[in-house]
Parts: C-alpha cells; structure tokens; sequence
C-alpha cells in the first residue's frame, strides 16, 4: 500500500517536470500574423474613424479618446520634426553627430570626481 502511494507521488512529480504542451497562438499574434494591429484598441480604421455620421453627411463630434490620441499624435509628429531640424542645423554647422555636446559629463573612470563642501 505504502508503495503503490510512493509510485502515485513519483508519477505526479513526473508529470509536473514534463514540458507543457505549447499553448495555442494568442489572439495578438494571430491579429499580426493577419496584418491587424495586435489589440482592437490600436490603430486601424476601427478606433480612428467614426461609429456614425449624420444623415446630412455631417461627420460626428469626436470623442475624448478620439481626441486625446490626436493630440498626442500632433506632439509626437512636432517633436519628430523639431528633432529632424536639429540634426539639419547641426549638419550644416559641421558637427559630427557622434559628438557629444558639452552640456554632456563623461561617465565610468572618465569622470572627475565631484567636489563636497568639505574638500575646500
């Protein structure tokens, strides 16, 4: 009796260590394996045009969501641009763009070790 418990134990320790059959492919990568993007809530016809329309044809108000992701679109393309046009100017200065500028401190044994009010 004590054994066949013995070999009920081994069997369930053995099952555990064996290798889990893999899991079927996860809805996100199936949606990007199609070409979609990997949530609904990402970009697509989907969430960015609208749910309705007016009769007349008048589009429908955007919503916050709507909205907010707009405007953080807008900053993201700003900053892009304003990004860009740095690297121009610097182009046209001359500057190397592997060169750090001197608002920049070396790091690691370059470093000049920082002064205390105790040191003076």
């Amino acid at each position: 009796m004590a054994a066949r418990r013995i070999m009920r134990i081994a069997e369930r320790q053995a099952r555990s260590l064996r290798p889990l059959p893999r899991p079927a492919q996860r809805i996100g990568q199936w949606r990007v394996a199609q070409g979609f993007a990997p949530s609904t809530a990402g970009y697509g016809p989907l969430r960015d045009l609208p749910d309705w329309s007016f009769v007349d044809g008048r589009p429908a108000p955007l919503w916050k969501g709507q909205l907010r992701r707009l405007q953080e679109d807008e900053a993201f393309a700003r900053r892009a641009v304003k990004l860009s046009q740095v690297l121009d100017a610097a182009a046209e200065r001359g500057e190397p763009e592997g060169v750090p500028s001197p608002g920049l401190r070396p790091k690691g044994s370059q470093r000049r070790p920082v002064r205390t009010s105790t040191d003076q």
